[in-house]
């Protein structure tokens, strides 16, 4: 067995929450992935991937997306194929963001709202979003390639009062 750490290849992001009560308008989350060029890994994304786009070279996509939370567990999912990702990207950060279509919601507002995210079967993180209940907007997870080709992964759970658009330009930000 060789003792090379390839470090990670490919991880997913799932996303629940309970649908809003029968008289009210629908809860709509989103996962959202931003990515970094190894040029300016803390600047402006070099591209967003979020529920109705995928990145140019397919290496980042929804697989399933919810506007309401029905369902049964996570409703919503994306796959990061890190290990496909061209050398010159250098870091991406995933985050979740809360539609305020129907007026200022937080995940605080929310009830059973969580983020798992695996690689494979290994779970490296499950959070409620309990530390960042006054927030509009969540980053989750940054993937950093270390090497030329070995990524890692780091818990980054920080709080933002953002819409969706500002988010993906602020989640990137030195932390």
């Amino acid at each position: 067995m060789s003792s090379d750490n390839p470090g990670l290849e490919k991880a997913e992001v799932r996303l629940k929450w309970d649908p809003s009560p029968w008289n009210e308008p629908p809860h709509h989350l989103d996962i959202i992935a931003t990515t970094y060029s190894a040029d300016d890994p803390h600047g402006r994304p070099v591209y967003v991937v979020h529920f109705d786009s995928r990145s140019p070279d397919g290496t980042i996509n929804m697989n399933r997306h919810s506007q309401t939370g029905q369902g049964l567990g996570y409703v919503e999912e994306m796959t990061l194929e890190l290990n496909r990702l061209a050398s010159s990207f250098a870091r991406v950060v995933v985050g979740v963001v809360i539609h305020q279509n129907t007026g200022p919601k937080t995940f605080g507002d929310l009830s059973n709202a969580g983020v798992l995210v695996l690689e494979g079967y290994k779970e490296l993180l499950k959070d409620d979003f309990a530390q960042v209940a006054g927030s509009t907007a969540a980053t989750v997870a940054e993937f950093t390639r270390d090497t030329a080709t070995t990524w890692t992964y780091r818990e980054l759970i920080r709080g933002f009062d953002s819409d969706p658009v500002v988010f993906t330009a602020e989640m990137g930000g030195v932390s």
